[in-house]
C-alpha cells in the first residue's frame, strides 16, 4: 500500500505532537507530581509512535517507544521526575524534530538515536547515565537564538569561530588556566557559548578539554597564536562556524523558502473546537504560492476600480456610478476574505519560544518565570514569517542582559526570579508586541557614555531619546558585552528588520525596574488606507494608520524650540518636518499649509504638506532592486488616474 500520499498529514500531525511533548515538558518541570501533566505527555508519545509505525519510520518509532517507557514508569511513581530526566527528555524531543526535519527534506530520518535510546534504556532500569550525558555534552548543539545571533554576526562580516582548548593533563590549575582562555578572548571579540559551562569551567568539572565560540573581527591565525601564548595550553584548535540555510530550524508556520508545498489550513470556522480533534473535514489545505497570486489578483482589481471610479466622475454616467458602486462593495468583501484567509495567529511564532527561554536560562544559571498573553492575535503570514528573528533577540537581550543573577536580584531585595513577559494584542489597525523583563533596566548615563565615545552628541536630548540610540547601527557592536551591548550584533538588526515590515518599535526603560520594548506592527502588508498629500508638484501617500488628525496652520504659527521647528496644538508642543526639505523638493510658497499629525509610538509630530488631495484605498506595491535603500518610502502604489505615486515611511521618517 502506498503511505506517500499520507506524508504531508503525518508530518502536519507529527509537528503538532512535537510542540506538545514541548509544552508538555516544561509544564512538568514545574509541577512534577502532576498526573494529568504525564498523561499528556504520554499520550503525545504514543501517538506520535503509532503514526511512525504505520508510516514505517522506525527509528522515530523505537525512540518514542522507550520515551514511553521511561513515562509510564514515572505516572506508575517507580520513577522521580528530576532534572536530568527532564533534560534527556528535551534531547528526546530534540532528536525527533531533527528526523521529523529529515523525513520532510529527505524522505528518511537519518539520524542517530543509539546512544540516546541506550541513556533511556539505563533510566528505565534505576542506572544513572553519566557517561552518555558527558559524550553528548561535549558536543556543541546549537539552539535557535544561538543560530540568529552566529546568522546576524556573518551578515555583518564578522568571523564566528570555533575554538577546541587542550590543557595538559597534569596541570594543577585547570580552572585558572581555562579563565586565562576565557578572558584572553573576551577581550578579543565576544563569547556566545561555553561547552561545558562557565560554572563548570570555574569549579574544574572538566578532563582537559573545553569549546568556545567566539564572534570576533580577528582571524583565525590571531586567535591561535594568542591563545598558544598561555603556559601549560597544550593545543588549539580553531575554526570558522558556518550555519546555513537550511539548518537554521525556523519553526514559523509556513518556512515558505525552504518548503513551497507546505499548506496553509484555514480553521477559522472551527476555532472553538477541542485543540485535540481532528480538522480535516472542516478545513481547506491551501499551497502557499496560489494564495499569494490571489492576493496580487486582489490588488490588481482595486487598482483598476479605483481608476474606474475616476473615468466615472470624468463621464458622470449615473449607470455606470451605481455599477461602480455595487462592484466596489464586492470588491471590497472579496479584499477583506482574502486578508482573513491569510490571516495567522501569531501562536505559531510565540509556540517556540518557552522552550528557548528554559534552555537558555539553564545556561545562564537565571531563575526566570516566562508569562505569554495573546497568542491568538492574527497577523498576515508575511508578517508572521520575519517576526521570529527580532523576537528572538529581544528576549535573549531581556534574559541575558535584562535579568540579573539570582543572587544579584536577592541583593536588591527582588525575587530571585525573574520574569520575562511576552505580550500580543490588536489596537485598532495595528498589532502590537511586548516584550518586558524586571530586571536592571537602561542606564541613560552608560549609553550616554557609549555615544560619546562614537562621537554622538547628546547634547539637549530627552532621556527617551538617549535610550532609542541602542538602535543606531553600530551602536550595540562593543568590544565586551556591557548591560547593554546586546550581543554585539543585536538590536540595529532588530530595528532594521520591523521597519521594513512597516512597522516601529519603541523602548521603555527605568533603572532596577526594568525594560519594555513596544512593536507596532501593521495587520497587513498588502493593501491599506492612505491620505493623499501634495508636497510641491509631487504626490505622495501617508498610511491613516500612522495620522492622529490634520489641522490646517499658518506659517507665522510655527515657532523655534532648541533650534527646531515646533508648532503648538492644544497646549502640546509638536516637532515639525518640512516634507519638502526632508525629501529635497522645492518649498512652495503659500502662507497656508497643512500640518498632518502621526504617531509613532509614543513619539508625536507634524509632517508639513501644501495640500491635502483626500483618502484612498491603495495597493502597496514594493520598489524593487534598485530603489531598495530609499529608507524614506515603503513601497509606491498606482492611483486612479494611472499615476505612480510613493508611500511615505512615517516610522523612518520620524
Amino acid at each position: 500500500m502506498d503511505m506517500s500520499q499520507y506524508l504531508d498529514i503525518f508530518l502536519e500531525e507529527s509537528e503538532e505532537n512535537i510542540q506538545r511533548l514541548n509544552e508538555g515538558l516544561l509544564s512538568l518541570e514545574k509541577n512534577p507530581d502532576d498526573k494529568e501533566i504525564i498523561n499528556s505527555i504520554f499520550r503525545a508519545a504514543h501517538t506520535l509512535k503509532g503514526m511512525a509505525a504505520s508510516m514505517a519510520f522506525e527509528r522515530v518509532a523505537d525512540l518514542t517507544h522507550k520515551m514511553e517507557n521511561v513515562l509510564d514508569k514515572i505516572r506508575n511513581d517507580q520513577l522521580n521526575v528530576n532534572s536530568d530526566i527532564i533534560t534527556l527528555l528535551f534531547k528526546c524531543v530534540d532528536k525527533l524534530q531533527e528526523m521529523i526535519e529529515n523525513i520532510r527534506e529527505k524522505g528518511t530520518e537519518d539520524a542517530e538515536v543509539e546512544e540516546i535510546i541506550e541513556t533511556l534504556k539505563n533510566i528505565e532500569k534505576g542506572k544513572a547515565a553519566s557517561i552518555t550525558e558527558k559524550k553528548v555534552e561535549l558536543e556543541i548543539e546549537f539552539n535557535e537564538y544561538d543560530k540568529d545571533i552566529i546568522k546576524s554576526a556573518l551578515e555583518k562580516n564578522y568571523n564566528v569561530l570555533k575554538i577546541n582548548v587542550t590543557i595538559y593533563k597534569d596541570s594543577i590549575l585547570k580552572s585558572a588556566r581555562a579563565f586565562l582562555v576565557y578572558k584572553t578572548l573576551e577581550e578579543l571579540g565576544e563569547i556566545i557559548k561555553s561547552v561545558p559551562s562557565i560554572e563548570d569551567l570555574e569549579q574544574e568539572n572538566f578532563e582537559n578539554q573545553f569549546y568556545l565560540i567566539l564572534i570576533t573581527q580577528k582571524s583565525e591565525k590571531d586567535i591561535k597564536s594568542k591563545i598558544e601564548g598561555i603556559s601549560e595550553v597544550e593545543k588549539v584548535e580553531v575554526e570558522r562556524v558556518k550555519i546555513k540555510k537550511d539548518d537554521r530550524k525556523e519553526e514559523t508556520v509556513e518556512k515558505v523558502e525552504e518548503n513551497k508545498q507546505k499548506d496553509v489550513v484555514n480553521t477559522s470556522e472551527v476555532k472553538e473546537e477541542d485543540k485535540n480533534t481532528k480538522k480535516v473535514s472542516q478545513s481547506v489545505r491551501v499551497d502557499l504560492e496560489r494564495l499569494d497570486k490571489f492576493m496580487n489578483l486582489v490588488g490588481e482589481l482595486v487598482i483598476h476600480r479605483t481608476r474606474l471610479e475616476q473615468i466615472s466622475r470624468d463621464f458622470k454616467s449615473q449607470e455606470l456610478h451605481e455599477t461602480l458602486e455595487q462592484v466596489g462593495r464586492i470588491t471590497t468583501d472579496l479584499q477583506d476574505l482574502v486578508m482573513k484567509v491569510r490571516m495567522l495567529p501569531i501562536e505559531k511564532v510565540f509556540n517556540r519560544f518557552p522552550r528557548m527561554v528554559r534552555d537558555l536560562a539553564q545556561e545562564l544559571g537565571k531563575e526566570i518565570e516566562f508569562v505569554m498573553k495573546g497568542e491568538d492575535t492574527e497577523l498576515d503570514r508575511t508578517v508572521i514569517d520575519e517576526i521570529g528573528e527580532p523576537l528572538v533577540h529581544l528576549l535573549r537581550n531581556a534574559i541575558d542582559h535584562g535579568i540579573e543573577t539570582p543572587e544579584e536580584r536577592i541583593k536588591q531585595g527582588k525575587s530571585s526570579k525573574g520574569t520575562v513577559k511576552l505580550v500580543a494584542y490588536q489596537e485598532g489597525n495595528k498589532a502590537v508586541i511586548k516584550v518586558e523583563d524586571d530586571g536592571r533596566g537602561l542606564d541613560v548615563n552608560k549609553i550616554k557614555k557609549k555615544a560619546n565615545q562614537l562621537g554622538i552628541n547628546t547634547d539637549g536630548m530627552s532621556e527617551q531619546d538617549i535610550r532609542n540610540l541602542i538602535f543606531l547601527q553600530g551602536f550595540s557592536t562593543s568590544e565586551k558585552v556591557t548591560d547593554i551591548s546586546g550581543r554585539g550584533v543585536g538590536m540595529d538588526v532588530v530595528k532594521t528588520k520591523i521597519t521594513s515590515l512597516g512597522g516601529s518599535i519603541e523602548v521603555q526603560s527605568e533603572v532596577g525596574k526594568g525594560t519594555a520594548f513596544i512593536i507596532r506592527l501593521p495587520l497587513t502588508l498588502s493593501i491599506i488606507q492612505a491620505l493623499l498629500v501634495k508636497v510641491s508638484e509631487e504626490t505622495f501617500a501617508i498610511s491613516l494608520g500612522f495620522i492622529d488628525r490634520v489641522i490646517k496652520i499658518n506659517l507665522s504659527e510655527i515657532k523655534i524650540s532648541n533650534n527646531k521647528e515646533v508648532i503648538i496644538y492644544r497646549n502640546n508642543v509638536i516637532p515639525l518636518i518640512r516634507l519638502s526639505e526632508k525629501l529635497n523638493l522645492m518649498e512652495v510658497e503659500l502662507e497656508e499649509k497643512f500640518c498632518v499629525i502621526v504617531k509613532v509610538g509614543e513619539k508625536t509630530v507634524g509632517l508639513l504638506v501644501d495640500s491635502l488631495l483626500g483618502q484612498q484605498e491603495i495597493v502597496i506595491k514594493p520598489l524593487g532592486k534598485l530603489l531598495q535603500k530609499q529608507k524614506e518610502y515603503v513601497g509606491a502604489t498606482i492611483l486612479g488616474d494611472g499615476l505612480v505615486t510613493l508611500i511615505l515611511d512615517v516610522a523612518a521618517l520620524v
